[in-house]
Order: C-alpha cells, then structure tokens, then sequence
C-alpha cells in the first residue's frame, strides 16, 4: 500500500520528514490550491527529496494536487466572523467570490464554505452581487473551498496556474497528478494531453471523485484514469452525510470490479491535528476502507496543520497493515 502525507509547515522540517518515512510515509501531496510548485520547490529540494533519499526511498511519489474547477473565496482582508441569522453580502462591495457562482445561484440555493464547516442560503441574486443569510456560522478565511449545493458551476478543466504548475512538474520530480472535481472523461482527456505536451506521458492522473458529476460518470472516469481517490470532504457537501458512507463503499466496489486502484482521502485522522492519539471511530474508519480495497491512504490536515505528523501517519501505517494482515 501507499501512504501520503500532504506537505505544510509542521512536516517541513529535516526530523519530522525523516520521522514520516520511518512511520511508513511512501509519498507526498503538495496541495496547489494555496500556493505554486515553484514556491514549494526549496522544500521538495532541500527537505522531501533527501529525506526520500536517506530513507532509501528513491522512488517515494510526489502528488500534485491541482487548483482545477475548484471554486474558493477570494483574498479577505481579515478573517470574518459569521453568525447564524446575519447577512453576508457576496461578490461586489462584499467576499469576493468567482464570478462563476454569482451566474450561476439563485434564491433558494445554499452555498457551502470550507468543506461543509459554513453554510450560506442565498436570498436575492443578480448577476454582480448576492445576499445570503447564515445558516452555519463560524470564521470565514481567505481561499477556502466554495460549493454551490445541487448546482453545476461552468468553469475550466485547468486554470491558468494549473498549466503553470505543471509546466514545472517534471523538474522537480512529479510522480501523480492529483485532479480535483473530474466532471467526466474528457476532464482527463484535457489533463493528459497536456502532460503529454509536456514531455510528461508516465506521469499518472489520479481522478478525485468529489462531485455529483463525477458520481453520474463514474463509469467512464474509471476507464480514462490511472487511479481514483475517494474525496470525502466535498464529495460530503453534495449529499447529506448520512448518504457518504454508502456512496464511497459502492465507488469502492466498482473500482474493485473493474480493477482499477483507488485512494481514499479526507479526515482519517482529523482528530490528530489536535491531538495525539485517534480515536476509536477513526480506526475503524481506516480499517474497514482498507478491506474495501484501498490501495492507498491519504492524510491531508493531519500532516499539513496538525501537531502530530509523524504519529499521525504511525496509526495510518499500523491501521492499515492489521487489516491487510487480517484480510489474508
């Protein structure tokens, strides 16, 4: 199997990333959404690659996650505190956000924020602004996720700093291309036709299934793609909850019949960027998505925010193995 940790300030240290790799770390996302490949190029040269190196793990992967048709608030001056029952102005005069939302909302729609944690309800639209009232408070930041719930959003298969990330990729020794929010074959289409552009052929896309576009053309993503992951956190704001335990078994069970690898993300271990030890639920979690079929496991927070990575990434590791062990 593979373990990923996701690159951010606590693991990018010389002992933490050494740490990481005798815990069993056998690859590493840089997420692209909050930065560029070339401002994470001292770390990947400096840190990750001769820890790779000491480890003995020349062939460790490295995971770009791109910015894709994801859509984020803009740049806030500060953070804001929300609270439910106040209105929050979006768009002109208000939180600057894609103009892809303001076409495309309307009354009635609700407007998720940062994996679920905020939730808007839009009140009245027009084509410049939106006026939303709090349903779920809470601090709003710069550049978190934004979902318009029950609603396709028009936006591009790479945006202009997806094409210049990846025209740095080979340099600094991408393995995998992270994809977020596939919408269907030709998504993947676009993206290797410009790794193959790029000299890049054996660079493999792992498609992140995380909308209900995705879900509805799940059977042509697995064709097209070399892998697939498992994306919880906005795969988990376009249904109720209660519905992502089954969805992510059946995606499991179709890659399983179809042969095809896929990776399983998001609040593994959400627990531990507080605290040191899981808990039981999340263990269970672990496990059972390995005897599913997962060939790989994806910590995200828990290495790029939390205060224990390398524990972390120790009870991913463990967890995983005591089910492969129990499955044979």
């Amino acid at each position: 199997m593979d373990f990923y940790a996701t690159l951010g300030d606590p693991c990018a240290k010389r002992d933490v990333m050494d740490n990481l790799f005798q815990a069993g770390m056998t690859g590493l996302r840089v997420n692209l959404s909050h930065t560029s490949l070339v401002k994470c190029a001292p770390l990947l040269e400096k840190v990750y690659w001769p820890a790779a190196r000491r480890a003995g793990r020349p062939d460790a992967h490295l995971i770009l996650d791109l910015e894709g048709p994801e859509l984020r608030v803009g740049e806030l001056p500060r953070p804001i505190s929300l609270r439910e029952g106040e209105e929050l102005l979006l768009g002109e005069g208000g939180v600057p956000v894609p103009q892809a939302i303001l076409h495309a909302a309307k009354p009635g729609r609700q407007i998720s924020i940062d994996d679920g944690a905020l939730l808007l309800e839009v009140k009245r639209a027009s084509r410049s602004v939106l006026l939303c009232r709090v349903e779920r408070g809470g601090p709003l930041r710069s550049k978190k996720s934004l979902s318009l719930l029950g609603a396709d959003v028009d936006t591009p298969t790479l945006t202009p700093s997806d094409l210049d990330n990846l025209s740095h990729a080979g340099r600094y020794g991408a393995t995998h291309i992270l994809q977020p929010f596939v919408r269907g074959r030709e998504d993947i289409a676009v993206l290797r036709r410009t790794l193959d552009g790029l000299g890049l052929e054996r660079v493999r896309i792992m498609a992140k299934i995380e909308n209900h576009q995705g879900v509805s053309h799940l059977e042509e993503i697995i064709q097209e793609a070399d892998l697939l992951c498992i994306a919880r956190g906005d795969l988990g704001n376009s249904m109720p909850l209660w519905k992502l335990p089954g969805l992510q078994k059946d995606i499991a069970r179709r890659c399983r019949e179809a042969g095809k690898p896929f990776c399983l993300v998001t609040q593994l271990l959400w627990s531990m960027e507080q605290r040191p030890v899981p808990t039981r639920a999340e263990v269970c979690d672990i496990y059972n998505g390995v005897l599913d079929g997962a060939g790989s496991l994806m910590l995200t927070g828990e290495t790029a925010l939390g205060r224990w990575p390398a524990q972390a990434m120790g009870y991913l590791v463990k967890t995983a193995q005591e089910a492969v062990q129990d499955a044979q």
